[in-house]
């Protein structure tokens, strides 16, 4: 088994262990959008309890919805490219460990037929690569879109804070969930910018 093989096998099983660990990030985030859709939809009604004064942090907290179920319809963009890159590492790695068998059958019994094999599959295993190479770049990209969602989620938390002000005898009440919903839209922010970050994506 040459060094390149190994490497290339290394690689491969980093990630492999990269894509999982992002897959598992990005399940955490449609919970806490989960979360957003639920306490959005209770600041919906708590704004209808306060009255036309709470009119404009009812439209916020519906926007603050509709941002939650957008963010997981990204998600799932997302987890449709994490399965894919799952499936290509897992075909990268079978190329290498048919390679390296190969490899070792050519060097045993050198034959021409076993050498042509061998090409076959080496340039089988450049297209996987590049294969791949295209679908981080689509994850990369998606992440990206994702983040630009969140921040429109942070400017509508923001703004619903200060919508909150207005609510007279609910203003405490409309504050607090304003500012969970900061928190929260913070806490996703942070989860996103740690998948951009990730070292699945130092090859692109």
């Amino acid at each position: 088994m040459t060094a390149l093989v190994r490497t290339a096998g290394a690689a491969a099983g980093e990630d492999l262990r990269r894509i999982v660990r992002i897959n598992e990030e990005v399940k955490a985030v449609v919970a806490v959008a989960f979360r957003i859709n639920l306490m959005a939809l209770n600041a919906i009604f708590l704004a209808k309890r306060a009255g036309i004064n709470a009119r404009g942090f009812g439209v916020l907290s519906n926007e603050l919805r509709v941002f939650s179920q957008d963010l997981r319809t990204q998600m799932q963009t997302l987890t449709a490219h994490i399965h894919a890159g799952v499936r290509d590492v897992s075909v990268v790695l079978q190329d290498i460990r048919n390679t390296r068998l190969l490899r070792a059958a050519v060097a045993a019994v050198p034959a021409r037929q076993l050498d042509q094999l061998v090409g076959r599959r080496e340039r089988a295993n450049a297209e996987h690569q590049q294969h791949l190479a295209s679908l981080r770049r689509q994850l990369q990209r998606a992440l990206e879109d994702a983040f630009q969602l969140v921040e429109l989620g942070g400017v509508l938390a923001k703004s619903a804070k200060i919508e909150a002000a207005y609510g007279q005898g609910f203003a405490g009440a409309l504050t607090q969930v304003s500012g969970e919903f900061d928190g929260v839209v913070e806490e996703i922010r942070n989860s996103v910018q740690a998948l951009q970050r990730s070292d699945f994506f130092k090859n692109n």
